[in-house]
């Protein structure tokens, strides 16, 4: 089968990027040929870039800046979205060329509005095409306090996401309120991993990961995510200091890089990391998607990252799922993880061993006592990290992606 899968960006260590590329790779596996349009493509995918699909793109900012910096119904504005996408639409198609699809696959452009008119060129692609279509959503535009007061409501309505598309939701929170809010049935598709596979390990290239970040032996707390306030990073810190008190001089390491939503946030974690007098590096130019060289030198893969890391922080508020949690799970890595509604519905009662924080509260001196004992005690962290290996093989495996893939083929009225 021919598929299509369109997003805004199918690049880098975010979480859509990340589900999208094992989509591909499950569905390549299977014999099945995958192309893409996107406005940045990491070199794994075959496919066409279109710049001015990027959320990053400056017209695609100014219609964003322009919808949700007020409420009230804006005809002028949803002209100028309609003209855009007419735009988008006529480069996208231009892009595909003689690629003819079966099937298309949007990756969370039907649902989080970071770009607004990219929503509707893909609808207007969608219906050119005459093929089914597969909403694959991981952020709800609702989930999203920025967006909840707008000026493109009818927009949001209709296309955020569209109804005749099969729908995918990551969580059964959201999954019920896609049926409460838009009358929409979708199918469960959670973050997965391949179990089956090993997770990497040490090697020539990644020997002097710990010498080049300046950590030496030190304790390696890693933050496995990007620079927001949603993550909670300031947690971490707090963990770092109660560790310090425990004897034990750890580094905390962010893997992915700031900007997404400005820099304010990690400046008041640099400056919370001075008081605490915790060593806090922000390493996202020197961790990347894959191997290779950089500016800087030296580019490291995210798994670099974790297969030196001695304990994973992840103490958000907030996640559409947890690509992270999955990550350290597959890397046999203990973690610390904040108590986020998903975690809390969808993943803590299936048995996992984690250390548990409420990620709107200080840190309290019990998670540092455990994580004291899991950095000082082998047996104990090799019985956790096997049992969590486990449980996810048999909850978040490629076999789950497989099975909903099917179902979703099926209902499109496609053969899997």
């Amino acid at each position: 089968m021919r598929v299509l899968v369109a997003a805004t960006r199918l690049a880098g260590l975010d979480g859509v990027s990340l589900e999208a590329e094992k989509l591909r790779e499950v569905l390549t596996r299977d014999g099945h040929r995958v192309f893409a349009l996107a406005g940045e493509l990491d070199p794994g995918w075959e496919g066409a870039r279109v710049p001015a699909m990027h959320f990053a793109h400056p017209q695609a900012r100014a219609l964003a800046e322009a919808a949700f910096s007020g409420e009230g119904a804006d005809p002028l504005l949803m002209e100028r979205v309609a003209r855009a996408a007419l735009d988008l639409h006529r480069a996208m198609v231009a892009a595909l060329g003689d690629f003819s699809p079966e099937v298309l696959v949007v990756q969370n452009a039907w649902a989080i509005p970071m770009h607004l008119s990219l929503a509707p060129a893909l609808h207007r692609l969608w219906r050119g095409l005459g093929v089914p279509a597969i909403a694959h959503n991981h952020d709800y535009a609702w989930e999203r306090r920025r967006f909840l007061k707008n000026r493109v409501g009818p927009l949001l309505a209709h296309r955020f996401p569209p109804a005749g598309a099969v729908q995918l939701s990551i969580n059964s929170l959201a999954q019920a309120e896609l049926r409460s809010r838009r009358g929409l049935a979708s199918l469960l598709l959670p973050n997965v991993m391949d179990f089956d596979r090993p997770p990497p390990g040490p090697d020539a290239f990644n020997a002097d990961f710990r010498d080049r970040m300046g950590i030496g032996d030190r304790p390696l707390l890693l933050q496995p995510t990007r620079v927001v306030p949603r993550k909670r990073i300031e947690r971490s810190l707090e963990l770092a200091a109660h560790l310090q008190h425990r004897g034990h001089d750890p580094v905390v390491l962010v893997s992915h890089p700031a900007g997404d939503e400005g820099y304010r946030y990690r400046d008041r974690l640099l400056g919370l990391a001075r008081r605490l007098r915790v060593d806090l590096r922000f390493a996202g130019a020197a961790i990347g998607p894959r191997r290779g060289e950089g500016p800087k030198g030296k580019v490291y893969s995210l798994w670099d990252a974790y297969l030196h890391a001695d304990l994973v922080t992840y103490p958000s508020g907030y996640e559409g799922f947890g690509n992270a949690l999955l990550e350290a799970v597959w890397m046999k890595k203990p973690v610390v993880v904040g108590r986020y509604p998903v975690y809390r519905h969808d993943i803590r009662p299936l048995g996992f061993r984690f250390l548990e924080l409420e990620p709107e509260r200080p840190t309290p001196p019990e998670v540092a006592e455990g994580a004291h004992r899991l950095l000082t005690d082998p047996a104990l962290r090799r019985e956790w990290t096997e049992t969590n290996h486990r449980l996810a093989r048999r909850h978040f495996g490629y076999r789950r992606l497989r099975a909903v893939l099917k179902e979703a083929f099926g209902v499109a009225g496609l053969e899997a």
